[in-house]
């Protein structure tokens, strides 16, 4: 059991790290808002998501994305939409320091966490595919124990990147630093799009 303990932590480690769309849009939220509370919507919502997405790609959902392209190409169009809105938004978004507007609300951080998450193609694809790919050699206990280790990690690092964000707006007390931020997630957000664009001519 701690074999598969193990085998899910690294490898939910190796996933999350990378700077995507999700890690940035968390770490954004962490330094736009002014108290570690206000940024709960988000660190719960993308933990949710991770935690729904490692569930099925444990439930061999893979499956199914494989059987059915058409399935696939949906995910990849809705997902476009929905980030190249996020791109706009963060790209405008002032902090709270450097304008009189307050941040993101709740509900909107709840909105963008989702699709983020739930319609990043990538996302779901090397989350499903790797996970349950990697999780299929385990059964019983040593398979619950790989999925908690894997969900474990999602938790852990979304509060970790929030702290770190809070810790740079604290430091930024003008905002520039923010605002500088917003641009570069917003650049990082509009590649993702453009890999999503090539996904969907290949598909095509």
């Amino acid at each position: 059991m701690f074999q598969a303990m193990l085998h899910g932590f690294l490898l939910a480690l190796g996933l999350i790290l990378p700077l995507g769309a999700q890690n940035v849009f968390v770490f954004n939220q962490g330094a736009n808002h002014k108290s570690l509370k206000k940024v709960a919507p988000v660190v719960i919502t993308a933990g949710l998501c991770d935690t729904l997405l490692i569930l099925l790609a444990i439930l061999g959902v893979s499956l199914l994305l494989n059987q059915y392209p058409s399935l696939q190409l949906a995910i990849y169009v809705i997902g476009l939409v929905f980030l190249l809105y996020m791109a706009w938004s963060l790209w405008t978004e002032k902090p709270a320091q450097a304008t009189d507007q307050p941040p993101m609300s709740a509900r909107k951080q709840i909105g963008f966490a989702l699709s983020v998450s739930l319609l990043n193609p990538h996302a779901i694809m090397d989350t499903i595919g790797v996970i349950g790919t990697s999780a299929s050699i385990y059964a019983g206990y040593e398979k619950f124990a790989f999925a908690c280790a894997t969900i474990a990690v999602s938790w852990l690092w979304f509060v970790i990147l929030a702290v770190v964000g809070k810790q740079l707006g604290r430091i930024d007390t003008s905002g520039k630093y923010i605002v500088i931020l917003n641009k570069i997630s917003s650049g990082i957000i509009l590649v993702v799009a453009a890999i999503i664009v090539k996904n969907i001519w290949t598909l095509i």
